[in-house]
């Protein structure tokens, strides 16, 4: 499960726009998309199902607007 928050933009609960959480292998290729959509600031999680990968490092970016992170996570089997 991962879990990110949106900040509120200009004091307000407002619509920040496009919001994407991507999971990536290490040579860059995308595996996932868990989220592409339009979201309100706010708390969200979402389940990522690693059905068909295999164990290893993984990367997730999430991207709201103008704002974008990228973790590292590690898969287990």
């Amino acid at each position: 499960e991962i879990r990110y928050q949106i900040p509120e933009v200009g004091g307000q609960n407002s619509e920040v726009g496009a919001v994407t959480l991507r999971v990536y292998d290490l040579l860059g290729n995308e595996v996932a998309t868990l989220v592409n959509e339009e979201k309100q600031s706010g708390t969200y999680s979402v389940r990522f199902d690693p059905k068909g990968l295999s164990s290893g490092i993984y990367f997730y970016q999430l991207r709201a607007g103008k704002y974008a992170d990228t973790k590292k996570m590690i898969l287990l089997r």
